[in-house]
């Protein structure tokens, strides 16, 4: 059948929109007389018709029925389904599926990422990650992203998802302190192996984001390595921060803000270890512009290969056509009832 086409749909309702309106502006012009054809009599002189004057009533009738011609044209408009685009969205594929897992622990408060900053200038190393991990995101648009913090504990920010916004509102919601003060490596590892096992994605991948050393939780960074290579799941690792003393902030309760510099030291032997095990890499980085070289590099590493169209959605406008024909409907209905009533 013709109609199996659904490009033929499209061509032939806009030319059925034109033809009514052709229609609907012959029939407007033929009520205005301009093509009534010759009276049936004849008279031997109107001249003393001329002074008629039409009524305001006569003129409110020739009004009405142009309302009702272009009510007609609306609910033909409405019957095109006019849309407009509201926005295309990836659709869902079986590309990568990414866990972003980040340490919100206390020593991410340190102010040393961003050395070419005064001090009291500088953002902490959890501000500079969400910062970084934030235009990371934006580039992954095809693939499914979730969120996993951990400090002393470890707990799913954000499943994965496409819908990309509520995952960098989520991510602009994480603290420092928030899943407690330590650092819990393989607890993070397992509760982000945890979510990703589900997946059915081609590629299941992790990027594990720490300044410290494993000293909580009941889970090694090793063993969670172990489980997270039986699922498949491919884990980078980076460790972030100077080396050496970092400096921090400290609020005193008489002399306000002040600035004291603090040993922090990253385990990296146990993310280089974790990142061999599951056929991932390690990185190191020292302020701020290596860490966005970092995810660059990732991103380049992690490519999504999909030929699934985008979804669009979009807006129907049907309904406003049909309320304002609807309104228009109503209008005439009382005009004619009320001051065009005709008796019988």
């Amino acid at each position: 059948m013709v109609f199996s086409h659904i490009w033929l749909f499209w061509i032939l309702v806009p030319l059925w929109v034109i033809l009514s309106t052709i229609w609907l502006l012959f029939r407007l012009f033929e009520s205005r007389g301009k093509l009534q054809r010759s009276a049936a009599l004849a008279y031997s002189n109107i001249a003393k018709f001329n002074y008629i004057k039409s009524t305001w009533r006569y003129k409110l009738s020739f009004y009405i029925k142009t309302l009702r011609l272009l009510t007609l044209l609306v609910l033909m408009l409405a019957m095109a389904r006019p849309q407009s685009v509201l926005g295309i969205r990836p659709a869902s594929t079986l590309g990568i599926d990414i866990i972003l897992t980040v340490d919100t622990s206390g020593s991410m408060k340190a102010l040393d990422l961003d050395s070419d900053r005064p001090i009291y200038n500088r953002r902490t190393r959890l501000q500079v990650v969400k910062d970084v991990v934030a235009q990371f995101i934006k580039k992954r648009n095809q693939d499914q992203i979730g969120l996993v913090v951990f400090g002393v504990e470890a707990f799913l920010q954000c499943p994965l998802t496409l819908d990309h916004h509520i995952l960098t509102v989520l991510l602009d919601r994480m603290q420092n302190g928030m899943a407690g003060e330590a650092t819990a490596i393989g607890s993070g590892i397992g509760a982000a192996v945890n979510r990703l096992k589900k997946s059915k994605a081609k590629s299941r991948v992790m990027v594990l984001l720490t300044d410290g050393i494993n000293n909580a939780g009941p889970l090694s960074p090793m063993l969670a390595a172990e489980i997270a290579k039986t699922f498949d799941v491919k884990i980078y690792t980076i460790g972030v921060g100077t080396r050496g003393e970092a400096p921090f902030i400290v609020e005193q309760p008489f002399f306000g803000k002040s600035i004291v510099y603090d040993e922090v030291s990253i385990d990296e032997d146990a993310l280089r270890e974790v990142a061999n095990i599951t056929g991932g890499e390690y990185f190191r980085a020292e302020n701020t512009k290596s860490l966005e070289n970092i995810y660059k590099q990732i991103d380049k590493l992690e490519k999504s290969q999909s030929d699934t169209p985008a979804i669009i959605d979009y807006d129907e406008h049907a309904p406003v056509f049909i309320g304002i024909a609807l309104a228009m409907l109503i209008f005439e209905i009382l005009i004619l009832g009320t001051w065009l009533r005709r008796l019988p």
